[in-house]
């Protein structure tokens, strides 16, 4: 009966650690990707000011890396916001990053007309699959 409550003991504390403590070290949903330093930047990536002129036409950007030591598809979507917090753009772009890469996927906006609007970046999974892989951002632009 010994050998038999050493090989329980040692199965029960195995099956503790693999499903009790392998969570504590799993990485939290909003930090799968990280997103940082959203920017405006022009056709040859040179980052502009926030002061644009109407139909001038820039590119939205942030630095994304993937965290996992396991590939991670994405969506990097940007939602433009006039100042009554009304959406006038909505675009998006899909890709894939491998373990620990990092990239900056941007898309285009012109305005069209003077004011101030806010540009939100989201990084989520997928369209289908709305789970946030990172922290949102955002940037004040005005145009005049």
């Amino acid at each position: 009966m010994g050998v038999f409550r050493i090989v329980l003991l040692i199965v029960f504390f195995s099956l503790f650690t693999v499903l009790i403590m392998s969570p504590i070290h799993a990485i939290e949903p909003l930090e799968r990707a990280t997103t940082a330093s959203p920017r405006l930047v022009n056709a040859f990536g040179n980052q502009v000011s926030e002061h644009l002129n109407v139909n001038q036409q820039v590119q939205i950007t942030a630095d994304v890396t993937n965290n996992q030591e396991t590939a991670q598809d994405f969506i990097f979507i940007v939602q433009i916001k006039n100042d009554e917090n009304m959406i006038i753009a909505l675009t998006w772009i899909t890709g894939s990053l491998n373990p620990k890469q990092s990239l900056s996927p941007a898309l285009s906006w012109t305005p069209d007309h003077s004011g101030s609007y806010l540009a939100e970046i989201f990084v989520w999974e997928s369209l289908t699959n709305q789970d946030a892989l990172s922290k949102s951002l955002s940037i004040s632009i005005i145009t005049s």
